[in-house]
């Protein structure tokens, strides 16, 4: 790589890292949340103010040209397919940490870096060996860390593992759409489908009044604004310039910041076996999504062209 794009990588990579510190925290501003507002009036508020704060973002690209040229009816489809697998991973994930903790939640929801090319077998994705052997360890690690000695899970656990399901069908389906529609609609109107989906949810089951909402402000925020509108836009700015298997290990850290923040922010504790599963568990992310030697040359010192 030329020297002169050196501090650009650098930059990316530090981007990349300051949106996985994001998302990871997120994990305890919905903890924090579930104080002062019911899970699915949490989801749907979050998801309108990420769509809000995406925005601008969208203005920009539009009138900068950047926007791939998209189909209305891709567009429509695409975001209604993608809000409401968002909106049910979403929501299994939000009531699943009501009952488990932030550093729980960050863990078995990166569980679907590890899913992910197992479900692409139906769709006749072939799965390499790293992607095999990063299940074993991903397996192993969410044993210590969730079951019990009566070889059962927490329902928390449990909703939380099968969230990461529909994230990894989330993934999917982003891959099918990203293809044929701009990515950067795709997310803004998913966020808008879920947002809406969750809203009227609330409405039906849940009793949410304005100072709940107002008491929920800071925690909204920071979920909404900054780990939707803010982190998606680091994102996309940082993948123009770090390389995607980089990209793709530092992300994965988004669930060892979810653990720090459950201890700094919640006083969450962990024990020495599950912090053996956090451990396996990050493990079998990264040797799933990368090879041996690609997990090496991000840490290589490389000499100046």
């Amino acid at each position: 790589m030329a020297s002169h794009l050196q501090p650009l990588v650098m930059l990316a990579n530090s981007l990349l890292l300051i949106t996985a510190a994001i998302w990871g925290l997120g994990f305890v501003a919905q903890v924090l949340g579930m104080n002062y507002l019911s899970p699915f009036a949490f989801i749907g508020t979050r998801f309108l103010l990420g769509a809000a704060s995406l925005m601008p973002l969208v203005v920009f690209f539009y009138y900068r040209n950047w926007l791939p040229q998209s189909s209305l009816r891709t567009v429509l489809i695409g975001s209604l397919v993608l809000g409401v697998i968002l909106f049910a991973a979403g929501s299994l994930q939000q009531v699943g940490i009501v009952y488990s903790n932030a550093s729980n939640a960050g863990f078995i929801t990166g569980l679907y870096m590890v899913l992910v090319p197992l479900i692409g077998l139906a769709f006749r994705h072939r799965p390499g060996l790293n992607a095999w052997l990063g299940t074993v360890l991903a397996l192993v690690g969410l044993f210590l860390l969730s079951v019990k000695a009566d070889f059962s899970m927490g329902y928390g656990d449990t909703l939380l593992l099968i969230g990461a399901v529909g994230w990894a069908l989330h993934i999917l389906a982003i891959d099918h759409f990203a293809s044929r529609a701009a990515p950067l609609l795709l997310a803004l109107g998913q966020f808008i489908v879920c947002g809406v989906l969750a809203v009227g949810v609330s409405v039906v089951w849940e009793t949410t009044t304005w100072d709940q909402m107002r008491a929920a402000t800071n925690v909204l925020i920071y979920a909404g604004v900054i780990t939707v509108g803010v982190a998606y836009t680091l994102q996309v700015i940082a993948q123009e310039r770090a390389d995607p298997t980089h990209a793709a290990i530092i992300l994965s850290l988004e669930a060892v910041f979810g653990a720090i923040g459950g201890y700094l922010f919640l006083q969450e504790q962990l024990t020495s076996r599950e912090l053996w599963g956090c451990t396996l568990m990050l493990a079998g992310m990264l040797v799933s999504q990368v090879s041996w030697r690609d997990f090496v040359a991000l840490f290589s010192v490389r000499p100046s062209a």
